[in-house]
């Protein structure tokens, strides 16, 4: 079943992220807005509007963070594995599962890293 959910999610992420289905919806919503005299612009008219889109809302919420946490994991695992085999430091390895506090000390170690090897490329360039 997560087999048949994954690629049912991963194909609906990619279709509604096509220009037609933006210009489906579009259509959509201009016939809807057409059709307001008609129906004398009622609750029910409105209704349907809402209903409809609170739906597809609804739905696609969990279909696109499906999709995304899916994309996720791999881009961690390929850059895992970069820094496993690379020269990069294996400490780095498995910090998307730090606190938020903890990855900001890492981006800090970063920066002050940074700017000293600009510091010293400075300095062997003067």
């Amino acid at each position: 079943m997560e087999k048949t959910f994954n690629h049912l999610a991963s194909a609906v992420a990619h279709a509604t992220g096509r220009p037609w289905a933006f210009a489906l919806c579009l259509a959509s919503v201009i016939v809807w807005a057409g059709t307001g005299p008609i129906y004398h612009y009622s609750e029910t008219w409105q209704l349907v509007i809402n209903t409809g889109t609170t739906i597809v809302t609804f739905l696609m919420v969990f279909l696109i963070q499906n999709t995304q946490n899916r994309d996720g994991a791999a881009i961690q695992a390929k850059l895992d594995e970069l820094i496993r085999s690379g020269a990069g430091k294996n400490d780095f390895i498995g910090i998307e599962h730090l606190t938020e506090a903890e990855v900001e000390e890492f981006r800090s170690l970063c920066a002050r890293a940074k700017d000293l090897k600009t510091r010293d490329t400075s300095a062997a360039n003067a």
